[in-house]
């Protein structure tokens, strides 16, 4: 059975990534591509983990809580590495939530004083 591997343009175009941004998550050794010469490519590893950081960047994650998140698993394991996602998945939801009643009160003031204005037209 063969081995996905993916080019760099095509690791890109997967992820709908910048160069830039998979040269940087590289620099960070977020994910490690294998080199011969100046090309890259990026197996099943390298895959899933660009999939969980853009998983991880879109609920908020820091790329440093992504990183430390993501060695866990090499250092200790799938079940440190989870207690350890659920733990920073509860922060994420609290500061989600006091973000979005934030929200709520900015809408509600801002509607008021939309509907006033309107009233004094």
């Amino acid at each position: 059975m063969t081995e996905i591997r993916l080019n760099f343009k095509d690791m890109c175009a997967r992820f709908d990534a910048t160069p830039r941004t998979l040269r940087y998550y590289e620099y960070i050794e977020l994910i490690s591509p294998y080199k011969e010469g100046r090309s890259r490519s990026y197996g099943p590893r390298e895959i899933a983990r660009m999939t969980l950081i853009l998983r991880g960047r879109r609920f908020g994650f820091s790329l440093e809580e992504i990183r430390q998140w993501l060695l866990i698993y090499e250092q200790k394991g799938n079940g440190p590495q989870m207690k350890a996602w659920i733990d920073l998945a509860d922060r994420q939801l609290a500061a989600m939530a006091k973000q979005r009643e934030e929200l709520d009160v900015a809408i509600a003031d801002l509607t008021s004083l939309r509907n006033g204005a309107v009233d004094a037209k």
